[in-house]
Parts: C-alpha cells; structure tokens; sequence
C-alpha cells in the first residue's frame, strides 16, 4: 500500500506519471506517503499555505503541502503555493522566502537533534539504522548532532485521535444532503440525512464522526476534549524547548515500511499507530518533510523525516538537499526513456 489519505499524489510522483502533486497532512498524510513510496513530501508549517478550497477533516491540523521526486522540485513548488489568501483566515501574511535559493548543499555547523523517544521497542530495526546513519551523514558533513527529548510523545496519538475526530464530527456535519453534495431520496427529512451519510461516508469516516460525536458529547467534553487540548499544548512546548538546542530535527517518518493491502483492514487500532512519528508535528503546527534515507530488508524505501521550526521551511529544505547528495536514493521504477 502507498500510505495515507494524499498516497495517490506520492504513488502518482513515484511512478514519473507527474514531476510533483499536491496533499493535504491532518497527522502525517504527506509524509507517510512519501515515506512509503520514496519521494520527498513536506508539511509546511500551519497557515503557511491557504486552506481555501480544501475539504476540511481537521481545521487546526489539516495543511496542504507537494510531493516532488528531489527537494529541489519540493521547495520550488512550496515557494509558489505559499502566502497570505484573504479567503483563509488562518493563513499567515509574512513574505515567502526564496526556498530554492536556501539550498546551499552546506550545513556546517547546523544544529541535529535525534529525539530518544522516537526511536521506541515497535520501530523496525532497520528504519533506526538508516535514520541514525543518517544522522550520522550530517555529522560527517559537519552538522553537531545532539540527542533531544520529547517527553510527551507517548501521548500524541491519544490527543490526536480526541482533536481530530472531534473537529471532523463538525466539519461533516455540513454534509447533510441539503445544502450541497450526495442527496439520497426518503420519504422524511430525518431518513433522508440518515440515507445520505450512510452512502456517503464509509466506514472508517463514520467511525471518526461517531468518536468525534462522543468526545464532544455533555459530560465527555473536559473529561476528552478539554485535557486533550491541555495535552496539545505540552507537546508543542517540548519542541518549543528542543528548539532552543537544535535547529532540525532528525527522526524517522514511519515505524515500519510499507505494508500490504488490505493487511491492516480489520485492525484499526493498528493502522491509527502508523502515524505515531508524524502526529506530533501536527499537534505543534511545524513544518515537517520526509526523504528518502535507504531500504529495509525487502527493498522497500525508508523515509527519514526532517522537522523545523514554525515557518523556517529554508533550513529544513537545507538540511534536506544536503542529506539527499549524502544519501543512497530511493528505488524507484524505471519510467520511458530511462
């Protein structure tokens, strides 16, 4: 399988059908799917690029990034989606910088923290080689490289799951075969809503709406979604601390490499997990971007996830240039004329 919910867009790069595509990451859907199909992928940070005309699952989480076959196509593409839209009012007005031109290939003296607690007992022993390689890469090109703490990791898919859920509940509400979208035909209005979200949504929408339904339920609703706002803002804060240390974060995108279709189906819980090492992002609001970083046992591609401070894409994409010349690339299919 190629990852989440923007893998068309990494599986459609990989392939060379496209030179770079568009998605949209809630909890690691642009960097998982990079990971797992071998292509750059970036989550900008918060507000960075317009939301307008998205379909919003998450509105403080969702932000639309590009998926590109280097990082050069990736900040080019970044530079030209980024600024301020009047029509998004959670869009930032500060200039765009010239991403393309922070890509020096130099990260001498550039600070490198390797996070501890992303590297957990579920984490495939070959993807913790090849991000410390990695790691190790930018040391040899002169970057020190420190190991960080981000204490609060533990809790991030919890929260996540609360927050998201929670804001998706009320953002598809809107679908309700009235005002746009699907309409199905009953005989009474409450069976006509009924009809129309059930063919609508599938199973796993419905799922994430009734959990978002519960948490914001009375009586629910400080108990989940109240301490899961509290918990948002504790790991915010443990990267708002590392970032007084380091300048980039190194970690690794996924715990495992891509998994087959269908593997994961009747085992939700398991799937959530997946996104364990980019929820966190989200929840603080930072730029993130996934590259490729070598290949498990099998030869499938391994995604090393670069994370920033707010709004500094520039040294992240720096960061990730350099590395990409250090590092093996990622296999890729041949494509016509190669």
């Amino acid at each position: 399988m190629p990852g989440g919910s923007s893998s068309g867009s990494a599986a459609a790069v990989a392939a060379g059908l496209v030179p770079a595509a568009l998605g949209t990451d809630t909890g690691g859907s642009i960097r998982q799917p990079a990971a797992h199909c071998g292509v750059v992928g970036v989550k900008p940070t918060y507000g960075r690029v317009s939301r307008w005309g998205v379909i919003a699952y998450a509105s403080s989480l969702d932000q639309v990034g590009p998926f590109a076959r280097n990082v050069e196509d990736a900040a080019l593409v970044l530079g030209a989606i980024c600024g301020h839209d009047p029509n998004d009012s959670t869009s930032h007005a500060e200039a765009v910088p010239d991403f393309a031109a922070a890509l020096t290939g130099d990260i001498k003296g550039l600070r490198v923290g390797v996070p501890r607690e992303y590297f957990t007992d579920g984490l495939d022993p070959a993807i913790e080689r090849a991000v410390r390689g990695a790691a190790d890469k930018a040391r040899d090109l002169g970057a020190e490289v420190v190991e960080i703490s981000l204490p609060h990791t533990k809790y991030a898919v919890a929260t996540y799951y609360v927050v998201a859920t929670a804001e998706c509940s009320s953002n598809l509400a809107r679908y309700d075969g009235v005002r746009y979208g699907l309409r199905e035909q009953a005989s009474d209005l409450a069976g006509m809503y009924t009809r129309t979200r059930s063919a609508g949504f599938g199973d796993e929408v419905r799922r994430r709406i009734l959990l978002g339904v519960f948490a914001l339920s009375a009586g629910y609703y400080d108990a989940y979604y109240g301490r899961a706002s509290q918990v948002r803002t504790l790991i915010g804060r443990d990267f708002e601390n590392a970032f007084e240390k380091v300048d980039v974060i190194f970690a690794p995108t996924a715990p495992e490499t891509a998994f087959k279709l269908g593997e994961r189906t009747d085992d939700p819980l398991k799937m959530y997990l997946s996104d364990i090492l980019t929820i966190p992002v989200n929840l603080a609001g930072l730029p993130g971007l996934s590259m490729p970083c070598g290949t498990d046992d099998g030869g499938l591609p391994i995604g090393l996830q670069v994370i920033g401070r707010p709004m500094d894409e520039a040294t992240l994409l720096r960061a990730a240039h350099a590395m990409e010349a250090a590092l093996p690339p990622a296999p890729r299919p041949k494509l016509g004329g190669e």
